[in-house]
């Protein structure tokens, strides 16, 4: 493959080609309700810490069903998992329609269907994201990360910039029922897929299992640096919370959709063209290098006084947590056995999301401290600072060489079926 290209090979296999539809399809709608119900409650309140508390609403359901659903990933059929939490997911969407066509809208609802949807999601993105080594060949897995940021980030793009345009023009019905019906392709596609059973003797889902997942993650400092860095990194340079008031400054409703697209439009450039990443072993070192660019361009867009530049900032923090993520995800699914993914796939699931969970809610005490741009400013100063720390810290990161994670995974799936034989019955 050319390197400054995005390969497509794994789509040649049957079910990840369907899983990749569906994901696709329901990411768009996904991504249309992810900026019209933060806008909903910014129109509902005129406060940048409401709008932040949402996050906190968020995170909160997170912390349970993230360990609940990794434990579950290594113990039942993952497919069949992730299709009912899926129909749960499409019900909440049906509700936030609901509640949009009432004469007020309940801001009480908001902030539940939200938490509501995030504990489903944290419930169900383990088990989704442990399908994937189950579907694909390990050597495949920096073309699926390319392929998955993709298809993300044109949602990123297009689902934004179309909300922007339904919200000037048409009534927040119109956004929530176009992520209703993306549900319906979702749930098909789900239901094509092969079954794909847990490991054979799978720990039962306990606290024990659970512990038995932290220690793992614990022993592993390559692991320990993806989560670590990327929560820094969105914790002080996540500012989607004051996009809201940002958009007032830079013209209107009609640029919220700019304002949300950009950073994906910075993500798919890098995406599309990873064909490169494949060659490249030091992971940790790029995920450290990717990390500092963000920030760079969260700082940049704090300062821009014009639109066209803030978004251009935008679009360059955008390509840096583009990069970070796809090392993370080639270190998480090239490395991690089996027996552990479901498990370590709720660990990574809460360092991913609840950095800019939390970064939101940041976002909006600092804007009381500092005002609207001085919290932007403040957050990328912060991320620059503290990725440089934890590349001081996390010496063993820093020079991990992926070759040596995967020899590591062949060795412990090895050991862990040479135990299971031994405990099965002759």
């Amino acid at each position: 493959m050319p390197l400054l290209t995005l390969d497509v090979r794994p789509l040649r296999n049957r079910d990840f080609r369907i899983f990749y539809t569906g994901a696709a399809v329901s990411a768009f709608g996904s991504i249309i309700s992810f900026v019209v119900i933060p806008y909903q409650v910014a129109v509902l309140t005129e406060s940048p810490f409401l709008v932040g508390l949402l996050g906190l609403c968020e995170l909160l359901p997170l912390l349970v069903t993230s360990f609940v659903g990794g434990a579950l990933a290594d113990y039942v059929d993952r497919r069949k998992l992730v299709l009912w939490c899926e129909v749960a997911l499409t019900a909440l969407a049906a509700l936030l329609l609901v509640n949009s066509l009432g004469g007020t809208p309940q801001l009480w609802a908001l902030y539940v269907i939200a938490a509501l949807s995030s504990g489903l999601s944290g419930l169900a993105r383990p088990s989704r994201e442990a399908l994937i080594p189950r579907l694909v060949k390990p050597e495949e897995i920096p073309a699926v990360s390319g392929l998955q940021s993709t298809y993300y980030n044109i949602s990123s793009i297009a689902g934004p910039a179309i909300a922007g345009l339904l919200l000037a023009n048409f009534p927040l019905a119109w956004v929530y029922a176009i992520d209703l019906t993306t549900f319906a392709v979702s749930l098909l596609c789900l239901s094509l897929i092969r079954k794909v059973p847990p490991p054979p003797n799978a720990d039962r889902p306990s606290v024990k299992s659970v512990i038995a997942g932290l220690q793992y993650a614990r022993k592993r400092p390559e692991l320990l640096g993806t989560y670590l860095v990327d929560m820094n990194a969105m914790f002080f340079g996540m500012p989607s919370a004051l996009y809201p008031f940002l958009a007032l400054k830079f013209g209107g409703p009609q640029t919220l959709g700019l304002l949300h697209a950009a950073p994906a439009v910075g993500a798919l450039l890098a995406s599309m063209t990873s064909g490169w990443s494949a060659r490249v072993h030091r992971h940790g070192l790029m995920v450290l290098i990717a990390a500092g660019v963000w920030g760079l361009g969260v700082l940049g867009f704090g300062l821009s006084p014009s639109l066209w530049l803030a978004l251009f900032f935008l679009a360059v923090a955008g390509f840096g947590d583009m990069i970070s993520g796809l090392f993370r995800g080639i270190i998480w699914n090239q490395t991690i056995p089996d027996h552990f993914r479901g498990r370590l796939a709720g660990i990574e699931q809460l360092s991913y999301l609840s950095g800019p969970t939390l970064g939101n809610l940041e976002a909006g005490m600092a804007a009381k401290a500092f005002g609207i741009g001085g919290s932007v400013v403040f957050g990328g100063i912060m991320s620059v600072v503290g990725t440089a720390a934890l590349a001081v810290w996390l010496r063993p990161f820093l020079k991990y060489d992926g070759r040596d994670g995967v020899e590591r995974k062949r060795a412990e799936e090895a050991e862990h079926a040479a135990r299971s034989d031994a405990h099965s019955p002759s």
